[in-house]
C-alpha cells in the first residue's frame, strides 16, 4: 500500500549562526515577558498597599484618607509630624505641647497606648473601639451608630459648639466622660474629658467625620480643626504591626509551620524548574522528511497484526477478515453496495454450490474459541474466496 500527500518543497537548512539568533531571540522575548509580568505585579502591589494604608491615612488622598484635614490644619499654622512608629511618636511628644491623633492600635498593649495618650497634651481618638474606650473613659463603650441626619451637639464644649451640626455615625455610652455631645439614642457621637495638665482626651469617629469624602460636610471641617489644632503641633500616629509589644501576638504562618517546610517547598520549585527544562530539550528540534513517502502495504498489514495480537481480540480481527472477504465476493458477483451480508452469503453458496449455513456460519455466524480456531477460520474464509472466484471466472482455472 502507498501512501501519498502533495509534494512539498524540499527544507531548506538554516545555517547555525541563524539558529543560534533566534534561540537568543526566544529567550529576549522570555525575559521580556517575565519582566512585564513583574512590572504590573509590582504595580498591583503597589494599589493594594494604597489601598491598605488609605483608611484614615494622614497621607492618603483617596476618598477614606485624611489627607485633607493634615493640610487644612497646616494652612492654620499646625505643624503636623505623621509617624508610623511608636518610637517616632514617643520622641516627637516628647519636644514639647502636642496632639496626639490615635487610631486604634490592635497590636499595642494597654500599657503601651497609655505612655502615649500620657506624653501628649491633647489625645483624639479617631476610631475608638471598646479597649481605647476603656482606656480613655471609664464605663464608656459602643452604643450603635446614629442616623444620617445632623445633629446639634447639645453640650458645653466649646469646639462642638463652634462646629455646630454633624452626623456623627457610630455613637458612644458616656460613662465618667465630662462632655457627651451629639446625642442618639443611649450614646453620643463626640466623648471628651480632661487629660495631662489641663488637656483633654476626645473620642469621635473618624471614619465617618474626617476622611476626604465626608470633610466637606456639614461641621465636620470644623469639628476636626478645632479638635486637632488646639497646640501648635500635632503628632499623628500610624500604628504598625512592628511596634507590638505583645508576647502573645498571634503568630505568623511561617512561625507555625515546620523548620523544613521552607526548603521543601524551595526544592520542590526548583525540581519543577528542572524537570520542565528536561522535557522541553528531551525531544530536541523537529526532524523533517520528504513527501510522499511510500509505505508498503506488509508492513501496514504487520502492524495492525501485531496489535490485535497484542491485545487479544480475536473477535475483532476476524470481523476485519470477513469484511474484506465479503467486499471482494460482492464485487466477484457483481452485488450492488446496499446488499447485506446474508445476501452475500446466499449469492456465493448459489454460485459455487454449498450448503448457505455452512457459508453463513464462515462469514457471519461462528465465533472462534482460541487462536487456533481463529486461524482454521482464517483458512476457510480464504479457500471459501478462492471457490467463489474460481466459479466467478473459471478461464483463469484452466492450465
Amino acid at each position: 500500500m502507498t501512501l501519498t500527500a502533495a509534494p512539498t518543497e524540499a527544507p531548506t537548512t538554516s545555517p547555525p549562526t541563524a539558529k543560534r539568533a533566534r534561540g537568543a531571540i526566544t529567550w529576549i522575548v522570555i525575559v521580556i515577558v517575565l519582566l512585564v509580568a513583574a512590572g504590573f505585579g509590582v504595580v498591583l502591589s503597589g494599589i493594594g498597599q494604597w489601598a491598605e494604608r488609605g483608611m484614615l491615612d494622614p497621607e492618603s488622598a483617596g476618598p477614606t484618607g485624611t489627607r485633607a484635614i493634615v493640610e487644612v490644619l497646616r494652612d492654620h499654622g499646625v505643624e503636623v509630624t505623621v509617624a508610623r512608629d511608636r518610637a517616632t511618636a514617643a520622641r516627637e511628644l516628647a519636644e514639647g505641647p502636642a496632639t496626639l491623633v490615635l487610631p486604634d492600635a490592635p497590636a499595642l498593649s494597654d500599657d503601651a497606648i497609655e505612655e502615649l495618650a500620657d506624653a501628649a497634651s491633647d489625645v483624639v481618638l479617631i476610631d475608638p473601639r471598646t479597649r481605647t474606650l476603656r482606656l480613655a473613659f471609664e464605663g464608656a463603650g459602643p452604643a450603635g451608630a446614629a442616623g444620617a441626619d445632623p445633629i446639634e451637639p447639645r453640650c458645653g464644649l466649646p469646639e462642638a459648639q463652634r462646629a455646630g451640626r454633624v452626623a456623627p455615625g457610630a455613637v458612644f455610652l458616656a460613662g465618667d466622660a465630662d462632655e457627651a455631645c451629639y446625642p442618639s439614642g443611649d450614646g453620643f457621637g463626640l466623648l471628651s474629658g480632661p487629660h495631662e495638665d489641663g488637656g483633654r482626651i476626645s473620642a469621635v469617629d473618624g471614619r465617618v467625620l474626617f476622611t476626604n469624602e465626608r470633610l466637606a460636610a456639614d461641621g465636620n471641617a470644623a469639628l476636626a480643626a478645632n479638635l486637632m489644632g488646639r497646640h501648635p503641633h500635632l503628632v499623628w500616629y500610624v500604628p504598625s504591626p512592628a511596634d507590638s509589644d505583645l508576647a502573645d501576638a498571634n503568630p505568623s504562618l511561617g512561625e507555625l509551620t515546620p523548620p523544613w517546610v521552607s526548603p521543601v517547598i524551595v526544592l520542590l520549585i526548583v525540581a519543577g524548574v528542572t524537570a520542565a527544562i528536561w522535557r522541553g530539550r528531551r525531544f530536541g528540534p523537529l526532524v523533517t522528511e520528504r513527501l510522499p513517502v511510500t509505505v508498503r502495504a506488509s508492513e501496514t498489514t504487520e502492524g495492525r497484526a501485531r496489535l490485535y495480537a497484542q491485545s487479544r481480540d480475536a473477535t475483532h480481527a476476524l470481523d476485519q477478515l470477513r469484511i474484506g472477504a465479503l467486499e471482494r465476493i460482492s464485487h466477484l458477483l457483481g452485488l450492488g453496495r446496499a446488499a447485506s451480508a446474508p445476501e452475500i452469503c446466499d449469492a456465493a453458496a448459489a454460485r459455487v454450490g454449498v450448503d448457505r449455513a455452512i457459508v453463513r456460519g464462515t462469514l457471519i455466524d461462528q465465533i472462534p474459541a482460541d487462536d487456533a480456531e481463529l486461524v482454521a477460520l482464517a483458512q476457510r474464509i480464504r479457500q471459501l474466496e478462492q471457490a467463489v472466484r474460481a466459479a466467478v471466472r473459471p478461464e483463469r482455472n484452466t492450465p
